[in-house]
């Protein structure tokens, strides 16, 4: 039976006996359960960024700067949020992780649609991907849909077009961006918006760092069980930056 309002518990609410039940080792050992909980919370983390980000997307393309810059901050809040949370499963030692890896089979975190949904809808395309994660799933169709739609940075540079700022192409676009932090009085709007891009990307560089660090720690130089080229793929993906023309800009104010 359905709870009323007047009756629901916080377990009705939360639907707890579905969350709680959501977490099934393949083994006996302890730590399993540990490194389900933190990528099943990261997944949790990565659906309320993706659903800030809609919102702040659809404010930018009307101009709403104000309004963007709430669900910005909360993204980039929550990114400090799962930063922190590599701490934690920096706690799993080596001989702990070793002992039930090979139930992962090849299952990996490099399969990660919202993840991959996350980079595309912020303005990081690469439609490589689209074959590297669950095929034929509602992740990857969602990908399709976020390597087809206008993403956060294009609609930041449409706000730019809007102002009377050239976007014919990415030397423009910085050519742009670099007036707005110039005069950063007039064009106030977009300069926040910029800023708070920054914080996004800042955010985005410190999880993969943490990230790097955390399974070196744990397997060393070691394939990921998904294929991947574990700890060299990671950092190899260090200098990715979302909004380049936002940092390259700094050299010349």
């Amino acid at each position: 039976m359905t709870a009323t309002p007047d009756g629901i518990t916080y377990a009705d609410y939360l639907d707890l006996d579905h969350l709680l039940d959501a977490q099934h080792p393949r083994s006996e050992l302890h730590d399993e359960l540990l490194f389900i909980v933190i990528h099943q919370t990261k997944e949790l983390w990565l659906k309320q960024i993706l659903h800030e980000l809609g919102l702040a997307t659809m404010l930018v393309r009307e101009d709403r700067f104000a309004e963007a810059h709430k669900a910005l901050s909360r993204i980039s809040r929550i990114q400090s949020v799962m930063t922190l949370s590599w701490d934690v499963l920096s706690t799993l030692t080596p001989v702990d992780y070793v002992a039930f890896r090979h139930v992962l089979g090849t299952s990996s975190g490099f399969q990660s649609a919202q993840f991959r949904e996350f980079e595309f809808r912020l303005g990081l395309k690469e439609a490589a991907f689209l074959d590297r994660g669950e095929g034929g799933s509602a992740g990857q169709n969602r990908l399709r849909a976020a390597l087809d739609e206008p993403s956060l940075w294009d609609e930041a540079n449409g706000a730019l077009f809007r102002q009377g700022f050239p976007i014919d192409d990415p030397d423009a676009i910085r050519a742009g961006w670099l007036a707005v932090y110039r005069d950063s009085e007039t064009w106030f709007g977009l300069y926040q918006l910029a800023e708070k891009l920054v914080d996004i990307d800042d955010a985005l560089a410190a999880w993969r760092h943490k990230h790097l660090l955390t399974v070196e720690r744990i397997i060393g130089f070691k394939r990921g069980t998904g294929g991947s080229d574990g700890a060299a793929y990671l950092a190899a993906t260090l200098a990715k930056r979302a909004f380049p023309a936002l940092w390259s800009l700094r050299t010349e104010l």
